[in-house]
């Protein structure tokens, strides 16, 4: 298992910047909730299933099955 960044530049910049302005909780929730604080607890649960490869739910982070 491998965590990245999203290789598209664009978006991560996109991302970073929002999660600047909201103190570090995911700029795509409206609410501020703990579970929201990047990285988010969805994306948590993610990496610890097995069988998931795919982005956060910002499109931030990505982890893929293989090193």
């Amino acid at each position: 298992m491998k965590i990245t960044l999203n290789p598209d530049e664009e978006i991560v910049k996109i991302i970073r910047e929002g999660l600047e302005k909201k103190g570090g909780y995911c700029p795509c929730r409206t609410e501020i909730k703990p579970e929201y604080k990047c990285m988010c607890q969805e994306f948590r649960d993610q990496i610890k299933d097995p069988e998931y490869e795919g982005f956060c739910h910002c499109m931030l982070y990505y982890k893929s099955l293989e090193d």
